[in-house]
């Protein structure tokens, strides 16, 4: 018998929602999940490169340093978090759909 708090549990519930979206409508879920998922990779780089460089300054105190690795580890599992909830909408939608750059939308 599966817990009810497990995250099999949470992760048998999260699928069935997807595969009851109409395909249009979970497509859209889809190219607004990988948009999100693109900022938060670029937000997580700037805050990788800012604790890289403080590393590299010997001048930084070790709180700042230690508050940086923290925020780094933190944004990493946030991130993959959001993978998996990415990952399972594609599978529902059977497809990768094309979404452009910011940059090429404007």
């Amino acid at each position: 018998m599966k817990d009810a708090g497990s995250s099999e549990g949470h992760e048998d519930q999260r699928k069935p929602q997807y595969d009851l979206m109409d395909k249009t409508e979970l497509e859209a879920l889809a190219v607004s999940a990988i948009r999100e998922h693109r900022r938060l990779l670029a937000a997580d780089q700037v805050v990788y490169e800012e604790w890289v460089r403080a590393s590299d300054d010997p001048s930084t105190a070790s709180s700042v340093l230690q508050t940086l690795q923290d925020e780094h580890v933190a944004r990493h599992r946030r991130s993959e978090v959001q993978q998996e909830v990415l990952s399972d909408i594609l599978d529902a939608l059977g497809f990768v759909p094309e979404v452009p750059l910011e940059d090429d939308v404007r």
